[in-house]
């Protein structure tokens, strides 16, 4: 079962809603340690002085800011402290806007708000609320000394809470040098027109379940034949094909493509175990000796 990494209320006007904090997310990656390939024995990571080649106890470890080559401004503990939000446990809320107000690049981590105990009424009021309202709260909240903008959200009966990136933190379009500009980048009618049919042909609902992590899952393979003494021999990448020089051409080809993709009957995913690799049914190869 799910533990609350963090508990507290949200907070607008004068209302308090005590609330508890989820994470929304579980993360797959396949982790790798680092092994001495003579023996393979797992290596540790030290903290060396390079001048003096001796390691570096954690409590003489500083923070230091590097202001040119090799120059620092070094800060103290106690200095940063001072400067650190207030630890409070609320989620302040500041404002309510609509969603389609807050584009998708400024979303970060999402999380679940929960109702702690009592709360279920006033959780359900604001709930009900803000999803008939058709908005979305920006609130702040200090979570492991960090102040962090918030965006709480309905959604499936509960309300959501997605940390938010600064304004300043995202980088905009008109920074890159490689933006197309002038009469080259204009296309004619008819590629628009051939553009939309291809989106056209491509348009259906978002299923996330539809949608795999195809190299984890061939990555978790490949560690279970291993581990089965399976031997791996790898296969060369083939080359990528040639660009095809015609966008018109590229067009009708992609089109066509999507037509005949269409009439393909849907593939069933694969089976998978609890940790993402595919289930153990098939024979399993003998350890060589």
């Amino acid at each position: 079962m799910a533990r609350a990494i963090w508990s507290g209320s949200i907070s607008f006007g004068l209302v308090n809603i005590p609330v508890k904090l989820y994470s929304a997310v579980q993360r797959k990656t396949v982790r790798f340690h680092q092994l001495d390939s003579k023996d393979n024995t797992r290596i540790q990571q030290k903290r060396v002085n390079p001048a003096s080649g001796e390691e570096v106890p954690y409590e003489q470890l500083v923070k230091g800011y590097e202001i040119s080559p090799d120059r620092y401004v070094v800060i103290a503990p106690d200095e940063l402290e001072s400067l650190q939000p207030q630890k409070t446990r609320t989620i302040d809320i500041e404002a309510f806007v609509d969603l389609e107000q807050i584009d998708p690049i400024f979303y970060d981590h999402p999380y679940y708000l929960l109702p702690d105990k009592g709360a279920e009424k006033a959780y359900g009021l604001l709930l009900q609320a803000m999803k008939d309202a058709n908005k979305v709260g920006v609130a702040r909240v200090v979570i492991r000394s960090k102040e962090n903008l918030v965006a709480i959200r309905p959604r499936d009966g509960i309300l959501t809470m997605e940390t938010l990136l600064f304004g300043d933190e995202v980088i905009p379009p008109d920074s890159f040098d490689e933006l197309p500009e002038g009469k080259q980048a204009k296309a004619s009618k008819k590629e628009v027109e051939m553009a939309k049919q291809l989106i056209g042909s491509l348009a259906t609902d978002f299923d996330p379940d539809e949608y795999r992590d195809t190299y984890r899952e061939a990555v978790l393979d490949m560690i279970e034949r291993k581990a089965q003494g399976e031997e791996i021999v790898t296969q060369p990448q083939e080359e990528a094909p040639a660009q095809v020089p015609d966008l018109m051409a590229a067009l009708e080809a992609s089109i066509q493509g999507a037509k005949r993709q269409a009439k393909k009957p849907a593939k069933k995913a694969r089976s998978t175990s609890s940790n993402g690799a595919k289930s153990k049914s098939r024979r399993k190869t003998p350890a060589k000796k």
